[in-house]
């Protein structure tokens, strides 16, 4: 027998539905993204061509990658205080803790085996376009890379490409930072040499939340 849908049942359930889309709408604000009438995130917005420091960014073709790895707010339990990033380099993921329970998450590249890297450390510095200096080793290990002793300018081919937090221990750099990458799809991989990779358009509304003193934990 069919089941009988009536006004009151709609009325009752009406509360709980309203509910519903506004917090998708409202996880999606927080996360820096426009909702659609559905209060989904606009992502075809979110990581549409930008056009910053005189520099013209291509768009991502986010429908090609797991959902997981797109911008996002989610429940967090973590112990850690608000305004504190955690990398989890296992699942490629990297939080932004939030007040009440909640984080922004994006999607990263992290070191290949032999290059991973974890700890705790501090944003020392935060640098828009910045030069890329490589260390030594990589040097070493790709002498085409001599060229750049005195660093590469900033721009799209530059590997740190349109933003870097720059990582400290004390008054040690560690010599990793968070940056962006002009290789989109190393996103939800093992690619870099120890560094956080993220999408050009996370790492600038990364950046902006963030202060020179904030402190990054990333996780073994």
């Amino acid at each position: 027998m069919a089941h009988r849908f009536s006004r009151r049942s709609f009325v009752i359930g009406l509360p709980l539905v309203l509910a519903a889309c506004q917090s998708k709408k409202q996880a999606s604000i927080e996360a820096g993204l426009r909702p659609l009438a559905d209060g989904t995130p606009d992502y075809a917005s979110a990581y549409a061509p930008v056009r910053d420091g005189g520099f013209s960014l291509p768009a991502i073709d986010y429908q090609s990658f797991d959902p997981k790895y797109l911008r996002q707010t989610v429940y967090y339990s973590g112990r850690y205080p608000t305004g504190t990033i955690v990398v989890d380099p296992k699942n490629k993921f990297l939080y932004l803790v939030q007040d009440g329970g909640w984080a922004i998450r994006y999607g990263i590249g992290v070191g290949r085996a032999g290059f991973a890297w974890n700890g705790d450390a501090v944003i020392r510095f935060k640098r828009e376009w910045p030069k890329w200096f490589p260390p030594d080793e990589m040097i070493e290990r790709d002498p085409s890379l001599e060229k750049y002793r005195d660093g590469q300018e900033g721009g799209p081919r530059n590997p740190i490409g349109a933003r870097g937090l720059y990582l400290w221990q004390g008054n040690k750099d560690t010599l990793y930072r968070i940056h962006s990458t002009n290789q989109p799809s190393s996103i939800g991989t093992n690619a870099s040499s120890g560094c956080i990779r993220m999408w050009h358009q996370d790492i600038i509304d990364l950046y902006d939340r963030v202060e020179l003193g904030t402190k990054v934990i990333v996780l073994g």
